[in-house]
């Protein structure tokens, strides 16, 4: 089997990527939302895919691995990894998980990541997550860097940076880390002993804030503290000071979604920095590169908590697969969903509901388990991508 082509296509908020070979079969992997400005980087990999055999892993991925970076100059080369992986499973008749040596769980547990049922407080939105019909036994919240609060006028004293995605790193005022704690304490009160809470809280805190704030939380029991000194686009990782910050409090310290590679994870790991980390397979390089993380982490005693928010089906199903082989230092991997709500039209395969009572029952069907309606799904291809599932 040989890879004929590598095409791409932007369906609603997810940027696909299709692998087609010349035996009939596809593979499929995504990039987080559109992200445009990755997309040039398909014809650049096809390069160095077409001609290759796809079951053959590793080896197609050992000659692009070094083109991406951390995140988002990873998504391509994971969107590929992933897409291989389909591949690998269809043309085998096996699920992805059998082909990363099998699973060890029949269901993984999620926590509520793109699931969102609004309200007018951070309170509120909890509440109705609480309540909703998937049952999630971890639920997590945006606070601080992460949550808005870094835009209101007081809540740092450093000046805001107008027209940056992350516009504020620098010291919480007295007030803004009083609130944070007061919001903690509001949060947990309203899940009880049940749910598990956790937060994304930056990056932007200093490491004084930092330690501060995790120390005054260590009551509350939390899940962890996600990004307070880098994470999401930080193109570093700071691991002696995220060492200083863990040795500092009992509260865990969580980082690593933009994170590629799993050499970039060994200092992080070895000197126990964190106490969980959280790569996505669609930034890490894919799902035998979580994989591999994920029992070096095991091997140090750090959990794991695989990132995933806009993955869109595609990466749910990916993670699906990935998860249920992974050592016991899984936690729960973070949801996504299909925007905009057409997708659960053009996808076939995912069960009905897809989560109960928090967890996510693990197929068996061949690759990532899922395909194209594609009479339905070329409703939704603009006039550039017409040909894509041709």
């Amino acid at each position: 089997m040989k890879i004929t082509d590598v095409k791409t296509a932007v369906l609603g908020e997810t940027l696909i990527v299709r692998l087609t070979t010349d035996e009939g079969l596809d593979g499929y992997g995504a990039v987080e939302r559109t992200r445009e400005f990755v997309r040039p980087m398909f014809a650049q990999l096809a390069q160095y895919l077409i001609g290759e055999n796809p079951t053959e892993v590793e080896r197609t991925m050992l000659k692009i691995r070094r083109l991406g970076a951390f995140k988002p100059w990873g998504k391509a080369v994971s969107a590929v990894e992933v897409a291989l992986w389909d591949l690998a499973g269809k043309a085998a008749g096996l699920p992805v998980h059998r082909l990363l040596g099998g699973k060890v769980r029949d269901r993984v547990r999620v926590y509520n990541g793109g699931v969102v049922y609004p309200g007018d407080t951070l309170a509120e939105s909890i509440a109705n997550l609480k309540a909703g019909p998937e049952g999630f036994t971890m639920i997590k919240g945006g606070s601080a860097f992460h949550g808005g609060m870094a835009r209101v006028p007081g809540f740092t004293y450093s000046e805001p940076r107008d027209g940056w995605a992350y516009t504020t790193r620098g010291p919480l005022t007295e007030w803004a880390l009083k609130d944070s704690v007061d919001k903690v304490a509001e949060l947990k009160e309203l899940l009880g002993d049940g749910i598990g809470l956790a937060l994304d809280c930056g990056p932007g805190w200093t490491l004084p804030d930092a330690i501060k704030f995790a120390r005054a939380v260590e009551p509350f029991n939390l899940l962890w503290l996600e990004d307070l000194l880098t994470g999401d686009y930080t193109p570093y990782i700071n691991p002696r000071q995220y060492r200083e910050l863990t040795a500092s409090t009992t509260t865990p310290i969580h980082t690593g979604e933009q994170i590629y590679l799993r050499q970039n994870f060994v200092e992080l790991l070895s000197t126990n920095a964190v106490r969980v980390i959280g790569p996505d397979p669609l930034d890490v390089g894919g799902l035998a590169e979580l994989k591999w993380v994920a029992e070096l982490a095991d091997v140090y005693g750090v959990l794991i908590a695989p990132h995933g928010t806009l993955d869109g089906l595609i990466g749910l199903a990916a993670l699906v697969q990935v998860c249920a082989t992974l050592p016991d230092n899984y936690l729960a991997f973070e949801y996504p969903v299909g925007r905009p709500s057409w997708w659960y039209d053009i996808v076939t395969g995912l069960p009905d509901p897809i989560v109960k009572d928090g967890f996510i029952t693990v197929w068996d069907t061949p690759g990532l388990g899922i395909d194209f309606n594609v009479g339905e799904a070329r409703r939704y291809l603009t006039e550039q991508d017409k040909d894509f599932f041709d």
